[in-house]
């Protein structure tokens, strides 16, 4: 089992990484947050959980071992795979998701895409006394701090994760546009990992308010 990752980093995705160990590439996949923190040609480390299945076996690394654990909680739910384990860490930290979990949040849970009212309401049900709060303080979501200039393809970049987890073209758009209207210091920055988290955050706060008409 293959429990971290340290090495150079060789290249950064939307939703992957691959980190060079003695000689190999490894390739994994990671929240926009924790492949934020990873730069190509620099020392990189991250934790990791391998998923094995019939046909396949995919790594998936992590910053943090909350992060970790919390991942591999969501895992031992029914009807959550990896990649929706995953689109929770996005939307939320891992301290969000322990205490949406300990207090019975389910509407925490309908903002993570793939996610609706019945699910959300069954994740809660199956992770009572599986996540307990730390006391650690609970992000207020990234707002977008200026880091620097990135080349305009950002759109495309942002475009391409959020149909990746399961979004049409069509309403990711929409989502992107109407966020970086309400927040254009985003658009200033246009870094890619604060407008994807406050866009999916839009996306989030739309679906609960549809589902709660």
């Amino acid at each position: 089992m293959i429990s971290s990752l340290t090495g150079t980093v060789e290249s950064v995705a939307l939703n992957h990484a691959v980190i060079t160990v003695s000689g190999f590439g490894m390739r994994f996949s990671a929240t926009p947050q924790t492949l934020a923190g990873l730069h190509v040609g620099e020392p990189g480390r991250v934790l990791t959980s391998m998923v094995v299945r019939e046909d396949s076996m995919t790594l998936f690394g992590f910053a943090t071992e909350d992060e970790r654990e919390v991942f591999d909680v969501l895992l031992g739910v029914s009807g959550v795979g990896p990649r929706l384990a995953l689109a929770v860490l996005a939307v939320h930290d891992p301290e969000a998701v322990r205490v949406a979990a300990s207090t019975g949040d389910d509407k925490a849970f309908t903002k993570v895409p793939g996610i609706g009212p019945k699910g959300a309401r069954r994740i809660v049900l199956e992770l009572t006394d599986k996540l307990v709060p730390t006391g650690a303080p609970v992000a207020a979501g990234a707002d977008g701090d200026p880091a620097g200039a990135v080349e305009q393809p950002w759109m495309d970049r942002v475009l391409e994760a959020l149909t990746g987890l399961g979004w049409t073209e069509k309403d990711a758009e929409k989502a992107v546009r109407d966020t970086v209207r309400h927040e254009p210091g985003l658009e200033e920055s246009g870094d890619v990992a604060s407008v994807l988290k406050a866009t999916l955050r839009h996306l989030g706060q739309g679906q609960s308010s549809r589902s709660g008409r």
